[in-house]
Order: structure tokens, then sequence, then C-alpha cells
């Protein structure tokens, strides 16, 4: 059997607050295949975002271990995390964290010239044309409609051309027409380049779209549900 591209075996996360220590997730085992794609689901405040960012090495787990990529992220300091997630892993965010004082093209090279890549923007603006913003690639942020921001920001998450791509309710500031076309173009995209695509979201329609539905309570894995 091949070796999970992530696996999550009895990771916990207690962050400190004001009231004292608060556990975020308890015990969490999790195991996802190449190419697989994955909705986490379930209330606000079961755990979803921060599943996700110890995922992505953006919080680092209390205790268990956490494999990604074949790196054991327990293991490394900041730095090293760093330079895995920029190897390994895209993140699309609800808020889109584009630079606003970078134009969309910037914005999409600026993985790509931290890593040193050559043809940082050539790349950037090939994965432009791709996600159908060849017109837009000079206009800065705040000159751009939500879906049209949502599209750059899966452009530069895709620039590296992670195996691991990460989404963190990507259309909960899009109207629903655009938040579909964002859905289609993620899956599509996803297929094409064969990641590993996890998802956290509210939406059952979007959820039912991945191979496999997993639903988060109190912190922990609930249950897997049968996609529809």
């Amino acid at each position: 059997m091949a070796k999970p591209v992530i696996a999550l075996a009895d990771v916990s996360l207690t962050l400190t607050s004001r009231a004292g220590p608060v556990e975020i997730l308890k015990g969490v085992d999790l195991s996802v295949s190449s190419g697989e794609s994955i909705a986490i689901v379930g209330p606000s405040g079961s755990g979803k975002t921060s599943l996700l960012m110890v995922i992505a090495g953006l919080e680092r787990a209390t205790s268990g271990q956490v494999q990604v990529a074949g790196h054991e992220f327990t293991a490394r300091d900041e730095d090293e995390l760093a330079l895995i997630r920029g190897a390994n892993i895209g993140i699309v965010f609800q808020s889109f964290h584009l630079v606003p004082t970078m134009t969309a093209l910037e914005n999409v090279a600026l993985p790509l010239e931290f890593a040193g890549k050559a043809d940082a923007f050539a790349t950037a603006q090939s994965l432009l044309e791709e996600v159908g913003l060849s017109h837009r690639m000079d206009h800065f942020p705040a000159q751009l409609s939500g879906g049209e921001q949502q599209r750059v920001a899966l452009a530069r998450a895709l620039s590296p051309r992670p195996q691991i791509l990460l989404a963190d309710e990507p259309t909960g500031n899009l109207d629903g027409k655009t938040g579909g076309h964002i859905v289609d173009l993620l899956f599509n995209l996803q297929r094409q380049r064969q990641a590993t695509l996890i998802l956290v979201t509210h939406d059952t329609g979007l959820a039912e779209r991945c191979g496999r539905v997993v639903r988060m309570a109190d912190g922990r894995v609930e249950r897997e549900l049968a996609p529809a």
C-alpha cells in the first residue's frame, strides 16, 4: 500500500487564552492518500480550520505525529516548515490574503521568487491565463472583484505546483454564482495536477463533490460520511 501523503496520529492542539488553556484539537487521526479530495465539515468552533493550519505547518501540534509530504512536522523548526510548505503545499484562504500593493501578476509570482525560480513571472502569467485573468494581470487587488481576487489567490496557491492544496472556505466571501465558478475551477485544476485537496467548508453541496467527507465536532473527527 502506498504511503499516505498526509498522516496525522493522535494529534492534539492546545492554545493559551486569558481564561487558561483551550483544547482545540483532541486526538485527531487522519490519513490521506495522494490525489484524494477530502472535505472537512462540522459546526463553527469544531476545529476544522485549526486542523488545516496544523497540516500546513502554520500551527504546531501540542502532541501527536504530523507527517506531510514525507516530512515529520513536529521535529522541524519554523524555517524548515516554511521551506517544506513552500515546496509542497498551496493554500487558498476565504479572505484571499493578497498583497494590496502588488499587481495580480506580482502576487502570483511572489512565492516563486521566494523559491528562487528564474521564470517566476512567466509562470505567473501562464497561471493567470489559466484562471481566466489574462486581461487583469496589471491590476491591484482593490481593482478586482471578489471572484477575481480568489482566482488570483488560487493561481498563487498553484504556482509552485504543490502536491497538496488546502482550501479554507474558498467561496465564503463570494456570491453563489461566482462561488460556483471558483469551485469548478478549483476541482478542474486539482484533477489536472493530480494534487491532493483538503477543503474546509460549511457548504454541503461543495463537500459532496469531494471523494471523502470527514465531520468534526468538539475538536475530534466525529465520523466519516459517505459522499452522495
